[in-house]
């Protein structure tokens, strides 16, 4: 189904609210990524551009529902009001009480304070949607990285506001996911890293049935040794889903690993040894994968044609460890098939070694981009569908 988009609409005079996610990393009251407030830029400049009145909301953080800005200062968007000030170049003004109805700002840029201090947004209450609704002349879903959450700003407003859309983000983000998901070009190679085969069960149950290649990483790639019968050590692993690794291996190929670089302390400064994985150590944690399998992985990822990734394969914070994951970005980098790169730990990994301009399309989503992947229905977008079918003239 083609979603209504903003180049559907006359936005002149219009009262346009877009529902981003600018859920950015804070330290200290400063901000230490702006990757998600960059990637919303085009959409707030075309709206601008298009004499659009730009209302903006989002989350921050894990905020207490119900309780005032006032009593959770470290979850409000000022920091974040400040940096898109800077960027566009025009007054932002953070507003904090605006359920009731906003008047008296002009055509001054507001960002509403942090949506999940709403009673209700959580469980997708109606009132709230209603009240959020009637903020606004066109609702703009933009925020992918929140579209896999049934709440009040992502899809109960879908019902409620005079007219809806998508923003370029989410189109992009659909275009490159259908591209990766679809009808990918063969071969394919996914990557999935982080700590526990449990969180990510189902992505590697069915991405097993879609690519050519699958490569573990992280605390994964543990639990797939146990199961081919090696001693982990220390190693964070799974023993009650080795069964799981041992039935996805026998459907997918996944290359060795033959050498890990371990540590019987994760600390910055470890230290760091490399072994055969048949000489880890009753005390020694597996932390990165070894130069040999890396060397094993290379050849896949150049020859692929659609790669899909999610995850580092090792604890690359620490440049000790960082070895794997480096090699593995630089080869992603390097390779001319379609890659679409997902999750935040993979976000970072992309800014650390600094090849953003190098990946065909960098998700801003992480639980939606796997739940996509998982092939789950995300609720922000199923609700603009059904508003489509209900009302074909939105």
């Amino acid at each position: 189904m083609r979603l209504p988009t903003l180049a559907d609409f006359e936005l002149g005079g219009q009262t346009v609210l877009v529902r981003q996610d600018l859920n950015v990393p804070i330290q200290d009251g400063q901000i230490t990524s702006d990757a998600r407030i960059r990637a919303a830029l085009p959409t707030l400049r075309a709206i601008r551009a298009k004499g659009g009145k730009l209302r903006i909301m989002s989350h921050l953080g894990r905020p207490k529902e119900g309780v005032p800005i006032k009593d959770q200062p470290e979850v409000s968007l000022a920091p974040v009001a400040a940096a898109l000030e800077a960027l566009l170049g025009e007054t932002v003004t953070l507003v904090d009480d605006y359920l009731s109805g906003v008047s008296g700002e002009g055509d001054n840029i507001l960002l509403f304070e942090n949506v999940r201090i709403n009673a209700g947004e959580k469980n997708n209450d109606e009132a709230l949607s209603r009240r959020l609704a009637g903020l606004c002349d066109i609702f703009v879903m933009d925020a992918f990285g929140t579209a896999h959450r049934a709440q009040a700003s992502t899809a109960g407003i879908v019902q409620f506001a005079p007219k809806v859309c998508v923003g370029p983000l989410v189109e992009a983000e659909l275009e490159a996911l259908a591209q990766a998901l679809g009808c990918p070009k063969p071969p394919v190679v996914a990557i999935v890293g982080g700590s526990k085969v449990s969180s990510k069960l189902s992505v590697l149950e069915s991405l097993s049935d879609q690519v050519d290649t699958l490569v573990v990483g992280g605390g994964i790639a543990n639990t797939f040794l146990a199961a081919r019968g090696i001693d982990v050590g220390a190693s964070l692993y799974e023993p009650d889903l080795v069964e799981a690794a041992r039935r996805i291996a026998k459907k997918v190929q996944i290359p060795d690993v033959i050498d890990v670089v371990v540590s019987q302390r994760l600390a910055p400064d470890a230290p760091a040894e490399t072994k055969w994985v048949g000489d880890i150590g009753s005390q020694d944690m597996i932390l990165d994968l070894g130069p040999e399998t890396m060397k094993g992985i290379q050849p896949r990822i150049a020859q692929a044609k659609t790669i899909i990734w999610n995850g580092p394969v090792g604890v690359f914070e620490f440049a000790q460890f960082a070895s794997g994951t480096r090699v593995l970005t630089q080869a992603i980098a390097d390779s001319e098939g379609f890659s679409l790169a997902g999750g935040g730990d993979t976000l970072a990994a992309i800014e650390t070694f600094g090849v953003e301009d190098q990946i065909g399309y960098i998700s801003t989503g992480g639980g939606a981009f796997l739940e996509f992947i998982e092939g789950k229905t995300l609720p922000a977008i199923a609700a603009i569908e059904a508003r489509v079918e209900s009302d074909p003239h939105i």
